[in-house]
């Protein structure tokens, strides 16, 4: 069954064997992330190569997405690796200290010390354990344990409620986006935006890097929040981050943010990327849990884009399996989802002519009840205006550049296909697309179908007609 929600899954040490590559891809993976958190260039460039033979062989298109690491603020290093902290006992985050013990740790953001004052509370390693600060000397910040637990090497710190002033592209990630665009990635999503000014230096040192990748802003701060509307704007698309957004926020306002993420991105034409535990107990379970399943399946009827794994599929013991579940239950979901094109075209006002007669497809398609939408595009944007609402149709988008193949991938309820065509005859097109939705599948001779095409042909952004045609009527016609 056509499942409209994409899969988006995080390569690590369990996912790299050419052999699992090749049952993801099988498995249905739409786009892979690779985390600049961890590894080489080397060794990005290797996982990408196989990634892409591996999807060549299976005959899918799959996207790459490049995740910088950002600003983590971090606990330095302890003499015996790691401490156990007890409720109620002092402890002191101390820039100066080189190995940690019991009583103090070092810092690698000396600068925390100027964000923080007596009062505010620190979370660690995803805020299981907690610390009240009660006082600041002399460049050291003396905190009270209010919950305790392990505390190891190289932990991250979050303030509750958000504040720290760390910028959201650090010298690392300055330099993995030249890496980034080096190895030619589809998309690239920054950690930690404040505002949309960090999304417009992202896409300024990208440019100068020579891509032309989406930017992805992946929202996880409490300033992000704040200015959601700005850094939407300025990017792509989004991620909703919810593992270091729940720290900063709390657990329980991430539902109803996540709920606004996604309308807010669809309604401003951005795609969305709903991230973090989705599958958590699949990183050694061979099956979800009840409430996991739920919880991808709530993200789908919310309207994410695409659901993503991280530690499941990167270091888990059943990454194809996670896969194989999480299309499941997205198609599961997609069964219940509310198609009331009607109430959302009442609430827009459309100023350019490729994305009425996108809208416009949209409406006859539903109406109609076709077989498929085929949008023939050279940037993708056709595509992506038509995601934004269900209409229950499937979307193929029909281009001639692998590069608007590739960036589509991620775009729900559409399917990339790659046209051959390279002329200028309008029918010499229509007849190729025709063609190649056969040859995948997606239509046979005589179903009802509707084509969005620009005139002149080869101009991106020049989307300017429609036609409703009945496939391989023009051949009995000729």
């Amino acid at each position: 069954m056509h499942r409209f929600t994409k899969i988006v899954v995080t390569l690590g040490p369990a996912s790299s064997d050419p052999a699992v590559l090749a049952r993801l891809v099988a498995a249905g993976i739409d786009v892979v992330r690779i985390n600049f958190s961890h590894g080489t260039a080397d060794e990005h460039r290797a996982r990408i190569a196989d990634l892409r033979h591996a999807a060549q062989m299976g005959g899918r298109t799959v996207g790459v997405m490049a995740d910088l690491q950002g600003p983590k603020i971090r606990v330095g290093k302890f003499a015996g690796n790691k401490v156990q902290l007890a409720a109620h006992q002092a402890f002191v985050l101390d820039a100066e200290c080189q190995l940690g013990d019991e009583h103090h740790v070092g810092l690698d953001y000396p600068e925390l010390v100027d964000d923080v004052a007596a009062g505010d509370v620190l979370l660690f390693n995803d805020g299981r354990i907690v610390m009240d600060i009660e006082r600041i000397e002399e460049r050291r910040i003396y905190c009270r344990v209010r919950h305790g637990g392990e505390l190891s090497n190289n932990k991250g710190i979050n303030k509750q409620g958000g504040g720290l002033t760390a910028p959201a592209l650090t010298t690392k990630d300055m330099e993995d986006i030249k890496t980034a665009a080096e190895l030619d990635v589809d998309f690239v999503a920054v950690s930690f935006p404040k505002s949309g000014s960090d999304m417009h230096l992202a896409r300024d040192l990208l440019h100068a890097a020579g891509s032309s990748a989406l930017l992805i802003a992946k929202i996880e701060r409490v300033e992000a929040i704040v200015n959601l509307e700005d850094i939407l704007r300025a990017s792509d698309g989004a991620m909703v981050a919810r593992g270091d957004l729940a720290v900063e926020v709390g657990d329980a306002a991430v539902p109803a943010l996540q709920k606004r993420i996604i309308r807010t991105s669809r309604e401003m034409n951005k795609f969305v990327i709903t991230a973090t535990q989705m599958m958590e107990s699949m990183i050694s379970s061979p099956v979800p849990t009840r409430a996991e399943v739920s919880d991808v399946a709530n993200a789908v009827l919310d309207g994410t884009d695409a659901v993503m794994t991280s530690a499941e599929t990167a270091a888990g013991q059943y990454p194809v399996e996670t896969v194989e579940a999480m299309a499941r239950v997205c198609v599961e979901a997609e069964k219940s989802s509310e198609v009331s094109l009607e109430r959302h075209f009442l609430d827009r006002v459309f100023t350019r002519i490729d994305q009425s007669i996108a809208m416009a497809a949209l409406f006859a398609a539903y109406h109609l009840k076709v077989k498929a939408i085929a949008a023939l595009t050279e940037s993708g944007s056709t595509a992506l205006w038509m995601s934004r609402l269900n209409c229950d149709v499937p979307i193929y988008a029909l281009t001639p550049s692998i590069r608007t193949r590739d960036k589509v991938s991620v775009f729900k309820g559409v399917t990339p296909l790659l046209i051959r065509y390279s002329g200028h005859d309008r029918d010499e097109l229509l007849f190729e697309a025709e063609e190649e939705l056969i040859r995948a599948g997606a239509v046979a001779m005589g179903d009802l179908i509707v084509l969005t095409i620009g005139e002149p042909i080869g101009t991106p952004g020049g989307t300017n007609t429609l036609k409703i045609v009945r496939v391989g009527e023009h051949r009995t016609a000729n």
